[in-house]
């Protein structure tokens, strides 16, 4: 495999805000979706994916030049599906209250396809540096979008923050659909569409908004 593309710290940003994979790339679409109703679940989420990504990426990195093109994928997978496991038997064994929330979501983890994105796209063609940088970033980015919706949802739908209360029943009706399935469809659609509204240029914005 050739070992060209990007620098590592244009990787690492990229991972962030440009190729985010949940708000640009649209991708990982069913965790964001599931366990985005508190920011407990979605954080325990995020840090199950960066750890996964991180280490299938360095792992696919490390023996890219033995990597054959039609065994590729099912490498990627069996790479990841074993760290995978691994989370899920630490969150089984510490955090057991959490891995039975997040139910199956963490085994699905294995079919992510920003994990295995990362593998083909940037592991599977340069270097350990790349990698990891890479792997850290759009870890990052999934947090960020993660916890964007998450705090929406939790806020408007429980008037509470990673468990601490921040709206009283009392003067704000909490909005019980934002922690059911189409509370997450809802905030997705609004947050998906401030995002590509920010990022369109300054005329286009100006057009859209009737301003001449």
């Amino acid at each position: 495999m050739a070992n060209d593309g990007p620098a590592p710290l244009e990787r690492f940003l990229n991972g962030i805000l440009p190729e985010n994979p949940v708000y640009r790339q649209l991708l990982g679409m069913c965790p964001t979706l599931a366990v985005t109703g508190n920011m407990k679940a979605a954080m325990t989420m995020s840090a199950a994916v960066m750890f996964v990504m991180i280490c299938a990426n360095l792992i696919t990195s490390s023996i890219r030049h033995l990597l054959k093109p039609h065994l590729r994928i099912l490498v990627f997978v069996l790479t990841i599906a074993t760290f995978v496991t691994i989370a899920d038997r630490v969150l089984a064994a510490y955090l057991y209250q959490m891995s039975k929330e997040l139910g199956p979501y963490i085994p699905l983890i294995i079919v992510n396809c920003i994990i295995i994105c990362r593998c083909e796209v940037c592991a599977s063609r340069q270097g350990l540096g790349a990698a990891a940088f890479d792997a850290v970033g759009q870890s990052i980015g999934f947090a960020l979008a993660l916890a964007s919706i998450a705090t929406v949802r939790e806020i408007l739908g429980a008037g509470t923050w990673f468990g601490i209360t921040l709206l009283s029943e009392s003067w704000w009706p909490v909005w019980g659909i934002m922690v059911l399935p189409p509370g997450a469809f809802i905030t997705l659609g609004f947050l998906l569409g401030g995002v590509n509204w920010l990022s369109m240029p300054r005329g286009k914005k100006s057009a859209g908004c009737g301003v001449r």
